[in-house]
């Protein structure tokens, strides 16, 4: 299996004092809430422009009583599975808006990043990505099995399963085809259809490795294979070093069973690692001393390098942050106050800092990252900014707890082919803020 390439990358650095275009000041984020606030009282009983709203100071005015307080509301019925409030209707996952595919069998559909307000995607919302179609298979008909390199082979019910020692984990979960719409020019609108192809979960399950110890897998055995029940078969090898770390055999997530287009009722989990390798309605696991080689790893989820070459098995998703807010389509109400959120992630550890500039990358700021801060998990950043009402243009810059800091488009294409249908990236995405406050994605224009 061939390393991952590193990109070259500038110094991380961080300029929280400078005075930057596009901003009234850049005092910190506390500083910039307390002052608002501040000014806010002063002002009792007036409309104050906050950048996100506009806030009525109460003054002497009695509290209007609102009709839901004039009548009884709803009574819980005997069963139901609660759903989103009505006023809700607008959060929902969307295909692409840049390929058509008509019969929808292999295809996605994205995560509403910009709604999302903490690092747990709700089942609902999480990213679908198929290559056969989506099936609903009886949990009591399901069958699981370990064979190739073992001395054992075993065959599993769901029943069997659950019998196992269990763990829940948070860890994000990412297609590699995420942003591959976007490398030089603005195909995508939202942050929804630029990196939606993410979603944060907590896995329960079992440890691949207890039940390949249970099988008795023979030490030459380097490889695994892990084969889907949709139409496609879907089918990766995996190296079994990273079976044997922190592999999951999963059948719920948030708190419930899987839902079909999530792998229902059992599937693999692989953290910080795209998403394909995460084989869905698991059905055969297989152990070898060498790869497979099939289609998702030749002709597909390959990367294009210098020289006409080709990378095969670089499945870590490496480091990476995008702002959600205020982002691509979103429309800001006026200058003043405004807290910048989005998130960060890595498949190789823990964010440790996130930066962000106003100016296209000219200057940084250092971010707060806010707990809880995880190893492969989503983790959420904000900063706090003083809108001018002039032209700025966003963009966020991480680092993980290996050192490895997120790259330009630029320095990606120092060491790799970006031109066609290329996955894994991870560059920084800068979202251009006009006078009038439309927010546009700014790739290739920033």
């Amino acid at each position: 299996m061939s390393e991952n390439t590193k990109v070259s990358t500038t110094p991380f650095t961080r300029k929280k004092k400078s005075l930057l275009p596009g901003e009234a000041d850049a005092q910190p984020q506390s500083q910039d809430r307390r002052r608002f606030l501040g000014r806010g009282m002063a002002m009792a009983g007036t409309a104050l422009a906050s950048g996100a709203a506009s806030v009525t100071i109460a003054g002497a005015v009695p509290l209007p009583v609102p009709e839901s307080n004039q009548g009884m509301g709803k009574p819980i019925p005997p069963t139901e599975y609660g759903m989103p409030s009505k006023f809700e209707k607008h959060v929902v996952r969307r295909r692409t808006d840049v390929f058509v595919n008509r019969q929808n069998w292999s295809d996605w559909s994205m995560t509403p990043l910009q709604y999302q307000p903490g690092i747990i995607t709700p089942n609902g919302l999480i990213f679908e990505r198929h290559h056969g179609g989506t099936p609903d298979i009886d949990p009591a008909k399901h069958r699981l099995v370990i064979h190739g390199m073992v001395k054992q082979p075993l065959e599993f019910t769901m029943d069997d399963l659950a019998r196992y020692p269990s763990v829940s984990r948070f860890y994000f979960h990412e297609c590699s085809g995420n942003g591959l719409t976007d490398w030089l020019k603005p195909a995508s609108k939202t942050v929804q259809q630029t990196h939606g192809l993410l979603s944060g979960v907590l896995w329960t399950g079992v440890l691949a490795s207890t039940l390949l110890e249970e099988a008795g897998f023979d030490p030459r055995g380097k490889w695994v294979l892990f084969e889907g029940a949709d139409g496609s078969a879907h089918t990766r090898s995996i190296p079994m070093e990273k079976v044997l770390d922190d592999a999951l055999i999963v059948y719920a997530m948030n708190g419930e069973r899987l839902r079909p287009e999530n792998g229902y009722p059992v599937r693999l989990v692989l953290p910080g690692w795209e998403g394909n390798t995460s084989v869905k309605w698991l059905r055969r696991i297989k152990v070898g001393d060498k790869p497979w080689y099939f289609r998702s790893e030749t002709a597909r989820y390959t990367d294009p390098m210098p020289e006409g070459k080709w990378r095969q098995f670089s499945m870590v998703m490496e480091c990476k942050s995008v702002i959600t807010s205020p982002s691509g389509g979103q429309q800001l109400k006026g200058p003043g106050f405004y807290e910048v959120t989005g998130f960060a992630w890595s498949g190789a550890g823990k964010i440790r800092a996130v930066d962000v500039s106003f100016d296209g990358g000219k200057n940084w700021r250092e971010a707060t990252v806010e707990e809880p801060i995880m190893d492969k998990c989503l983790t959420r950043f904000k900063i706090g900014w003083n809108w001018n009402g002039g032209p700025a243009v966003l963009m966020s810059r991480a680092v993980d707890s290996t050192g490895y800091v997120q790259p330009s488009v630029q320095e990606i294409q120092k060491v790799r082919a970006i031109t066609g249908f290329v996955q894994h990236h991870n560059a920084i995405q800068p979202w251009i803020v006009n006078a009038q406050g439309e927010v546009t994605n700014g790739i290739g224009q920033a």
